[in-house]
């Protein structure tokens, strides 16, 4: 990355500004054009550096009010297949898989969000149909402490 890819970053991690035409203002900032501000993301993008430029969404203050995180018990030949089994459910925004351990044996984990309990549950429900998987737990957030995007540069 050059010194304009890490001017990026630093801009546009956290929030961008509320206005008619917030990637001139950012590129402005930068000291270069919008118009090579977005030819930089596109490549950015291409090159598989940059995922997408997305919100996030405060999901309770939307209405979202039953969010859990399900781990899930996946024999290891079918982690792949479930994962991404899993990845497909719109109500899910992170499907990770990570180590499991003799007294917790599960590796597959998804964090679901919808607007009531027994929806959660009903999606829950329909993941584990779909993919013959029985032995999960289902721990729901109580209380939301931090979210924020990562800081992958100091912000200039």
């Amino acid at each position: 990355m050059d010194e304009i890819d890490v001017k990026i970053i630093s801009k546009m991690q956290g929030d961008i500004p509320i206005e008619k035409e917030p990637y001139k203002s950012i590129a402005a900032k930068i000291g270069i054009s919008e118009a090579q501000l977005l030819s930089k993301l596109e490549k950015m993008k291409q090159e598989g550096k940059l995922r997408r430029v997305g919100a996030i969404l405060k999901h309770r203050n939307a209405g979202f009010k039953a969010n859990a995180m399900v781990a899930w018990n996946v024999r290891d030949e079918k982690v792949d297949e479930i994962g991404e089994l899993f990845a497909k459910y719109k109500e899910t925004t992170h499907v990770y898989q990570r180590p499991s351990y003799l007294e917790w044996p599960y590796n597959i984990f998804t964090m679901i969000h919808s607007t009531s309990y027994e929806e959660c549950s009903r999606i829950i429900e329909s993941m584990s149909n779909a993919s013959g998987i029985k032995d999960y737990k289902i721990l729901y957030s109580v209380k939301e402490y931090k979210k924020t995007s990562m800081e992958y540069v100091k912000k200039s």
